[in-house]
């Protein structure tokens, strides 16, 4: 940072800012604030970006600066107020809290940090009567009965505890957190067969959640769940972690990201805080900084091996692939039918065209999965697709039969076997009515489009070749491939100098390192007569990815 001026720190700042790189933005406003300490308006951007960063300590620091400037600035309050808290500090965090409200969330947020921090100084009363007052939108009960709940459970009024579980469960029994609440407390208060019956039920809704699936075996196994906080401090970051999820859902990144860290500052250890985290940071394309969170989940947690996967996945994008496949191969090993594994591992190793190895992952998949089920025609299709790249036309084309046979309109597959038929000139007829079903599924699908072009050019009809190829580049105009077959179209019909304005713009877009000579050659002199198949044929069937 040495050397950077005042302005060369805030430009630095409000270009890694718009990156969302809150770690650099942080220490780029930070040391331009160094420089121009009385600066308010660097003073507050340092706070949101170390608060952004989950460094809180910092954020704290940088709250009492600005509340001596603006002692209305609710944000500031608000990482003041859970600061305090995190303390035990319950009295003085009060009012920080109840100064943060702005509108029906922060409102929300405040009421129940508030509700916490009275349970905490021990006036269970005032923390329950705090969060009943609050009115406000449809949403807000589920919130205030959780809590509620929560707080009379730990102050060992568990009749109150149940009642107020009870109906927040009956406003929404696949509520996660609620349900988990819930079944806890009557493992403890009831008997494990209500328990149970309660995870059960969620379990119908949505299937194998590494949480409820632990649920049931500990009720089952007889066992006496503990709550699902054990302090203030982790109740009011379930709360946190609870809406900020919920704006994750919804499209409020920024608050989110507010909460979510607020939450972790409270609970370190908070696995879904982390994941709803980590895939905050997946949703703004930041995989490197979703690695970094992936990786802070504890190793007994229920939801380390989802994160594993992710963990994967990410490091997989960041062209970090080889720790990626290990720490799926580590996942299957202790799992051999964990078939989300297996499917992870495949598609990692298709992507990187490692084509051998990835028809033996997803042989797995078939193996471990029965091979039968109508769910698993992915793995067929995908095997099908690794074998075809890989020259294993006959068992490729039994695995994509096979796929259709289990799922017999997808798309994905009748574009990818018809459009194999016509690359190979056979079995024309059934082909085109494949691919024309597909188009007619996925319209809108610039690969299936091209296919469905492509394949008319396969089969000379170059007019119609044109017509689906141009609608195929209004859906997909950055495609290398999709502009270099619509290049040859063109030439097929005479209009030369738009084919090698196509093929240039092909060359543009960064081809695969095999279709780049094939490209400048017609650039140079052409297609000949004899050259049907100068483009490739096979680059966009689908790779599972698309058409």
């Amino acid at each position: 940072m040495l050397g950077l001026t005042v302005a060369g720190s805030y430009l630095a700042a409000r270009h890694a800012s718009v990156d969302r790189d809150a770690t650099a933005a942080s220490a780029f406003y930070r040391s331009a604030l160094r420089s121009d300490p009385k600066n308010a308006e660097l003073l507050d951007r340092a706070f949101i970006s170390s608060l952004a960063d989950g460094d809180i300590e910092e954020a704290v620091k940088l709250a009492e600066r600005i509340l001596t400037i603006d002692k209305n600035n609710r944000v500031a309050r608000l990482v003041t107020g859970v600061h305090q808290i995190k303390q035990k500090q319950y009295a003085a965090a009060q009012p920080n809290i109840n100064q943060s409200v702005r509108g029906p969330i922060t409102d929300l947020v405040a009421t129940l940090l508030s509700g916490w921090a009275s349970y905490g100084a021990g006036n269970t009363p005032a923390g329950i009567a705090t969060i009943d007052k609050l009115a406000g939108p449809e949403w807000y009960p589920i919130f205030k009965d959780l809590h509620a709940g929560l707080i009379f459970e730990l102050a060992n009024k568990q009749k109150d505890a149940g009642a107020r579980l009870e109906r927040a469960y009956k406003l929404d029994d696949s509520a996660l957190r609620v349900t988990d609440a819930y079944a806890r407390w009557l493992s403890r208060n009831k008997d494990a067969e209500s328990a149970t019956a309660v995870y059960e039920n969620f379990d119908k809704k949505l299937a194998r959640h590494p949480i409820v699936v632990e649920g049931i075996r500990e009720t089952k196994a007889g066992k006496k769940l503990s709550p699902l906080v054990d302090s203030a401090q982790q109740g009011a970051a379930e709360a946190l972690y609870g809406i900020g999820a919920s704006l994750t859902r919804r499209g409020g990144e920024d608050l989110a990201l507010v909460y979510l860290q607020l939450a972790l500052y409270l609970n370190p250890n908070h696995s879904l805080a982390l994941l709803s985290l980590a895939d905050l940071y997946e949703t703004v394309k930041k995989p490197q900084m979703a690695v970094k969170v992936y990786e802070r989940v504890p190793a007994n947690s229920p939801m380390k091996r989802n994160a594993q996967i992710q963990l994967a996945t990410d490091l997989d994008s960041i062209d970090r692939t080889d720790d990626g496949i290990k720490i799926l191969k580590t996942v299957i090993t202790d799992d051999p039918k964990d078939l989300e594994a297996i499917m992870a591992l495949g598609n990692i190793e298709r992507s990187r065209k490692k084509f051998v190895e990835c028809e033996k992952t997803y042989t797995q998949g078939i193996d471990a999965s029965a091979g039968e089920a109508k769910t698993n025609w992915l793995f067929y299709y995908f095997r099908g697709i690794c074998g075809e790249r890989s020259k294993q036309w006959a068992t490729a084309e039994k695995d994509l039969k096979k796929a259709l046979e289990l799922q017999p309109d997808q798309a994905h597959v009748l574009n990818y076997l018809g459009y194999s038929w016509i690359d190979q000139g056979i079995n024309l007829t059934e082909a085109m009515t494949m691919i024309r079903r597909a188009v007619e599924q996925r319209p809108d699908d610039g690969y299936i489009v091209d296919s469905l072009g492509w394949a008319y050019y396969r089969i000379a009809d170059y007019e119609n070749a044109v017509k689906n190829l141009e609608r195929a580049i209004d859906l997909k105009p950055e495609d290398p491939t999709i502009n270099d077959h619509l290049g040859d179209a063109y030439w097929r019909v005479g209009r030369t100098l738009e084919a090698r304005f196509q093929w240039a713009h092909a060359r543009d877009l960064k081809p695969e390192a095999e279709e780049l000579p094939k490209i400048e050659a017609k650039l140079r002199d052409g297609l000949s007569d004899d050259t049907s198949n100068a483009a490739s044929a096979d680059k966009k069937k689908d790779d599972g990815k698309g058409g």
